[in-house]
């Protein structure tokens, strides 16, 4: 983070970072969000057109909590019309910016103290309907998983690592930051840490414990192959240069296979392997709503619901086990 921002956005930034726990990209994504709110609010205040102003190169040297406190709702309703209409901005990135004004605030008036008013506070966030997310159906899981050659040189950390995301619905960052230490001696089941640093365990199935036998068999002789030492030794994952493999190495493995598989152009990703776990599980393997939101590591409950409307399976199901279906004239 930027140390020479003004003092009310450091603070905000660093309790989110330091009480809240957020990662390090969820505060730069509300530091941005402040950042472009005042720049707005100093361009408007001045008597220029927003629209027609290179934000970027908006000095916000005159920022303080004066100027903080003196937004009035209004200019956030003004702001808001902005996004939409100067930045085209749709109804999910306005909602989120709109957050980052309401928790700026909020910080400030309940945590800091330095302001009295939340300008923001009793504006209504822009409707946002949920997304169905993207998914593979289990031939297609199946596809994916056949698409890495055996004559590849990574072939058991690849087929491993998309086995992991395909069973347990891990995120990518929950991956890659496994630690050998993590993992139970009997290998049925691993420690992930999720967001906000929070720890949960994820049990493995049959084909998680084969696929990780496989890769921890041969990962100490592959990646001392050429006779230089193990550089991340705890790492589970490593990278030909011996380190722990990287959020962006994962995401070219799995669109390389996915493109392999006949799958790419779909808009699949290695978030969309866990929604295609989490849906396999609910529609495939019977896993209820409760169990799936702890497997998951969701913390509310309604995070985990969109993948109850994913699919009619269940609807047809229950439609056909009433006992008159089968009465006919």
């Amino acid at each position: 983070m930027n140390v020479n921002l003004p003092e009310p956005i450091v603070t905000f930034a660093g309790y989110k970072a330091s009480i809240q726990n957020c990662s390090p990209l969820t505060v730069r994504e509300y530091v941005n969000d402040i950042i472009l709110f005042f720049r707005y609010i100093i361009v408007s205040r001045r008597g220029d057109k927003p629209e027609k102003t290179e934000m970027t190169e908006v000095s916000l040297a005159t920022l303080d909590y004066n100027l903080a406190g003196s937004v009035r709702t209004d200019e956030v309703y003004s702001y808001m019309l902005y996004l939409s209409t100067a930045r085209g901005n749709g109804v999910r990135i306005r909602a989120r910016r709109l957050s980052a004004i309401k928790a700026f605030y909020k910080y400030h008036t309940a945590k800091s103290r330095r302001l009295q008013d939340n300008p923001a506070k009793d504006i209504d966030s822009p409707t946002v309907k949920p997304a169905l997310p993207k998914y593979m159906s289990l031939e297609e899981s199946i596809r994916l998983l056949e698409s890495v050659p055996r004559d590849c040189p990574t072939y058991e950390r690849d087929y491993c690592i998309l086995t992991l995301f395909l069973n347990c619905g891990m995120r990518l960052s929950e991956l890659v930051g496994i630690n050998l230490a993590d993992i139970d001696d009997d290998l049925s089941k691993l420690v992930v840490t999720g967001k906000g640093s929070k720890m949960r365990m994820v049990y493995l199935n049959s084909a998680c414990r084969k696929a990780l036998l496989e890769y921890l068999n041969v990962r100490q002789s592959k990646a001392t192959e050429h006779g230089q030492p193990i550089i991340d030794k705890q790492a589970l994952f490593l990278s030909s240069r011996r380190t722990r493999i990287s959020n962006q190495m994962v995401q070219t493995l799995v669109y390389k296979y996915l493109k392999l598989a006949g799958l790419d152009g779909r808009g699949l990703s290695v978030h969309k392997l866990r929604h295609t776990a989490a849906t396999l599980m609910y529609n495939e393997g019977e896993v209820d709503v409760l169990t799936l939101k702890d497997i998951l590591g969701h913390e509310q409950l309604t995070t985990t619901q969109i993948y109850t409307h994913l699919s009619n399976k269940k609807l047809e199901e229950a439609a056909e086990m009433n006992p008159l279906a089968k009465i006919k004239k």
